[in-house]
């Protein structure tokens, strides 16, 4: 049976479109559903979100040959440094032991959304539909079928595979009825960009508080004029974040100096503000035949050590080296053994990971005295004994097990 497509992607955000822009090698028909248009914004804003890119992420965009149009507007991250606020507890990564540019890279989302929304138009083989929203999912042995509507039209849409990429209120996900386990941290993420009056050097910090933790990250590539901005991410307590919220902006500087400390001299300048609540939400499902879901529709994390998006990149060039050997066998790309491939290489990644950010988020919270002291030996021993800090490094840098094509620097095909 004859579909019209042979992938359709859910979700056109940064994941699903680099799922995109990453299958496009390949002999595939591949369409794309994104409720919002493709825009690209090129004026630069002090108050851009950012995420950092962890080093393997950025060689999955070596790879795919988008990374020389991102390297402009990045800002390396030379050293982490991870501390605990009240106990004697540190650990120091630096890219110089890891014979590396950057351990990682800080960059704005609108910068990455701007080079996807540019080049995916240009690919023969990938339609963009939209706007345009799924309202009804329907599996059988041979294909799927998409009902979506667009401009006040209803439509049918037949592929082979689907994968959803439409984040953590995943739409695909909701009306497959697939159940997800979840965790309420009692926390809220409040986010924006900092000016300290001392240079950053480079240096992520991630300290650690009673009510979560504080990371600064450098953030300041040329265009912003502004050398020592930052990306903040401040976990509060769930139903702090509008007070913290509604600080005036000397009073939000000062608390969050109190919290943060002098590492970076005093904070003086912040923009716009934002929050939102962290959970831990993980599909008890992650394929099924004809289905695949990656990123936040797969596992949304707590964003301690800021592991979440490159997660999910790994799924994106995990899913494309797996549809890739399909191919080149003669397989259906949607059939349950080709799935559970996928499936099976994901788990140790998606549970390795999951298990240190959550053990993160808990352990740091506990204000137990024996707890903060053993965590504190912790942190000094991972710092002074160098397995164990290659360890962390190597995870950190997304480097860590089974590594696919892409993140390995390679091209999908050859």
């Amino acid at each position: 049976m004859d579909c019209d497509f042979d992938i359709l992607i859910v979700g056109g955000g940064m994941v699903g479109a680099t799922m995109a822009y990453a299958l496009s090698p390949l002999p595939l028909r591949i369409g794309v559903i994104e409720a919002v248009p493709f825009k690209s914004d090129n004026q630069p804003s002090y108050d851009d979100r950012a995420i950092a890119l962890a080093y393997g992420s950025a060689r999955i965009f070596e790879a795919m040959g988008l990374w020389h149009k991102f390297a402009d507007k990045v800002s390396p991250i030379k050293k982490i440094h991870v501390s605990d606020r009240g106990h004697f507890g540190v650990a120091r990564i630096d890219s110089v032991e890891e014979k590396v540019d950057g351990l990682g890279y800080v960059i704005e989302n609108r910068v990455v959304g701007a080079v996807l929304a540019k080049a995916l138009p240009k690919l023969e083989n990938v339609e963009l539909i939209c706007p345009a929203t799924v309202t009804d999912v329907e599996m059988d042995t041979n294909q799927a079928r998409l009902s979506i509507e667009s401009d006040g039209q209803q439509m049918q849409l037949t592929s082979k595979l689907v994968i959803a990429a439409d984040g953590g209120n995943s739409v695909v996900r909701q009306l497959l009825e697939i159940p997800t386990r979840s965790w309420d941290y009692g926390q809220a993420a409040v986010i924006a960009n900092v000016t300290p009056e001392r240079h950053h050097q480079g240096v992520a910090y991630e300290r650690f508080t009673d009510t979560g933790p504080v990371a600064m990250l450098p953030n300041s590539y040329a265009e912003t004029g502004d050398p020592n901005r930052c990306s903040l991410v401040w976990t509060v307590r769930s139903g702090d974040e509008d007070r913290v919220l509604g600080l005036s902006d000397d009073d939000f500087l000062a608390e969050l100096q109190t919290r943060f400390g002098y590492r970076l001299g005093v904070l003086e300048k912040v923009g716009r503000r934002n929050a939102y609540p962290l959970k831990l939400v993980r599909a008890k499902q992650q394929v099924r035949p004809r289905l695949a879901l990656i990123g936040n529709a797969a596992h949304t994390l707590h964003p301690i050590a800021g592991q979440g998006f490159n997660l999910g990149q790994r799924d994106v060039a995990v899913l494309a080296d797996v549809l890739a050997a399909a191919i080149a066998k003669g397989e259906d790309i949607g059939a349950t053994e080709v799935m559970q491939r996928y499936s099976d290489w994901r788990h140790w990644d998606h549970k390795k990971v999951i298990g240190f950010t959550d053990g993160l988020a808990r352990l740091f919270s506990n204000p137990l005295a024996p707890v903060a002291l053993a965590r504190n030996i912790g942190l000094f021993t991972v710092d002074v004994v160098p397995p164990l800090k290659r360890l962390l490094s190597r995870q950190t840098m997304g480097l860590a097990g089974k590594l696919p094509r892409l993140a390995m620097g390679l091209p999908l095909q050859g």
